[in-house]
């Protein structure tokens, strides 16, 4: 059975009558706690799935991207290499947004044919943007010789979705795709991008971590997302501090006191509550108490749900009914607003967890 990897290069000697220089792989990611954080510089905790994006390349004589990806059958689409901010719409805008990021910081590259194939879910809050442009940008960084390490490629790809698609994520996503390890989950300070590999393996423990795709659907850039980041720069700014990261909860009653109107209140107690639950997660699992981390994530939900408001009726009812069901916690992950919900079970009642979810 072929490879992803062989799958995509073969695509690319098809369609380019040449193989590829190389081909690049970047996972997806799922968030275990830590939401609506990194854009307040504070703490996250994601993972690495094992589904990924991979992208078969070569360098090309002439000024021009093509791209063809093995989910969008069709003709190679081919874009300038100076493409600008609007000039790309739909997925090829994430290829050409990393392009435009890596020409801007002052990398020289030339032109480049690009084969994509991946099965990180699209729409599904598990960063398939992420996986692309991070693939991507591991290939323009091999294929044109630039000295960039894991997490300079990251800011990069990041800089590509926020200023180039117009999406205003922080860099966890990225930071994920490019440095997760294999059995661990990465704690990651988004102000510092200082990184801890946080070993974790629910299967010893008699555990198993559950990830529901709702198949609702998932949209960020429509403007909610960007208005819960705006609220925040907003509380920020009032209160006198670079991010609301720059909270305890210790100091939260005097920080709430201090805001006008409870929606931005509300946004302020679930960014500083969270980045204190990431911390006790983290802590739980380094104390080797699996099983205590459980009414942690629950308690983000709730905090997600009532404060931040960011769930739909499809999050609420999975993760309600994965705790009926037996689960020792459960929350949506992702950006909300439609997307997954991770449960963490007990092995034995895994199957019995996911058909009353189903």
């Amino acid at each position: 059975m072929s490879t992803r990897a062989d799958t995509a290069a073969e695509l690319f000697t098809e369609t380019f009558g040449r193989a590829p220089d190389g081909v690049f792989s970047a996972p997806g990611r799922v968030n275990v706690i830590g939401e609506h954080t990194d854009y307040n510089d504070g703490f996250v905790l994601p993972m690495a799935l094992p589904h990924a994006v991979t992208v078969a390349a070569g360098r090309r004589v002439g000024p021009r991207v093509r791209v063809l990806s093995r989910q969008q059958p069709g003709a190679p689409e081919s874009l300038d290499l100076g493409a600008e901010p609007g000039a790309v719409t739909g997925w090829p805008a994430y290829v050409a947004g990393v392009v435009w990021s890596l020409r801007t910081h002052g990398f020289d590259l030339g032109g480049v044919d690009l084969v994509v194939d991946g099965d990180v879910p699209a729409g599904a809050g598990l960063s398939s943007s992420a996986a692309l442009e991070c693939a991507v940008a591991s290939a323009l960084a091999d294929l044109f010789g630039i000295a960039a390490g894991p997490a300079e490629l990251a800011r990069l790809a990041q800089r590509a979705e926020n200023d180039f698609v117009g999406m205003p994520c922080g860099v966890m996503d990225q930071m994920a795709s490019m440095t997760c390890t294999a059995g661990h989950l990465l704690f990651l300070d988004t102000r510092s991008l200082g990184t801890e590999q946080v070993a974790f393996a629910p299967a010893a423990h008699g555990r198993t971590l559950l990830v529901v795709d709702t198949r609702a659907p998932h949209r960020l850039v429509d403007g909610e997302y960007a208005d819960r980041r705006r609220a925040c720069e907003k509380a920020a700014s009032a209160l006198g501090v670079r991010a609301l990261r720059d909270f305890t909860t210790d100091t939260l009653p005097d920080v709430l006191s201090r805001l006008d109107g409870e929606s931005q209140r509300r946004r302020v107690r679930h960014v500083v509550t969270e980045n204190e639950r990431v911390s006790r997660v983290v802590a739980r699992l380094r104390a080797g108490e699996l099983d205590a981390v459980g009414p942690l994530l629950t308690e983000s939900h709730t905090s997600l749900r009532d404060d931040y408001e960011v769930t739909v009726p499809e999050l609420d009812t999975a993760v309600d009914t994965a705790l009926e069901a037996g689960a020792l916690g459960a929350r949506m992950t992702g950006g909300g607003f439609g997307g997954c919900v991770i449960a963490l079970v007990p092995t034995d009642r895994a199957d019995a967890v996911r058909e009353a979810v189903r």
